[in-house]
């Protein structure tokens, strides 16, 4: 009786074995295509970055040290702010001195371009440690005539050398 489902069992098997299809790929399917050159497209020159020579590093008077700062943010009066004609403006921006000299006497700011806003052109640069942040405030007082004004300001080293990036503050003097 065992012989006999043996024999049934591998008959079964070849008849399924041949009931089943075996899959040959469709005409092209397995067609590797040949070397395909690249399209070649002309170059496109990329600019250059620009360089802001105002913001490089600049030896103090102590060759030991370097001079720089960096505008961080304003702190009030967003640039583009609308003013009343000779109203008060109290300007601060947020520095960092991250030159290797601390800041002392005789670093000042001063005015380099724009309307002076009935500020003072030269002023004391807060005494600052290197890598520190700190507040610059100056006090000014918007013009009586409506129109666009900008002041723009620089630091200044004990031998006159300005150095760091320059900040400024716009204005909008409008009634």
């Amino acid at each position: 009786m065992k012989k006999f489902i043996l024999i049934i069992f591998v008959f079964f098997l070849i008849l399924i074995t041949g009931c089943v299809r075996t899959l040959q790929p469709e005409p092209g399917q397995n067609d590797v295509p040949g070397f395909i050159p690249p399209t070649l497209l002309p170059a496109t020159p990329t600019p250059l970055p620009t360089i802001n020579t105002t913001a490089l590093a600049v030896p103090s008077g102590n060759s030991s040290c370097t001079d720089l700062l960096s505008f961080l943010k304003d702190v009030t009066v967003p640039d583009g702010t609308i003013v009343q004609p000779g109203a008060s403006i109290d300007k601060q921006w947020e520095i960092q001195n991250t030159g290797t000299c601390n800041w002392g006497e005789g670093y000042t700011i001063q005015l380099i371009g724009g309307a002076e806003l009935g500020a003072e052109k030269v002023q004391s640069l807060y005494p600052a440690r290197s890598n520190s942040i700190i507040t610059i405030r100056i006090e000014f007082k918007a013009p009586g005539e409506t129109g666009n004004y900008r002041t723009a300001w620089q630091a200044y080293n004990p031998g006159g050398t300005p150095f760091g990036d320059p900040f400024y503050m716009e204005i909008i003097v409008a009634e």
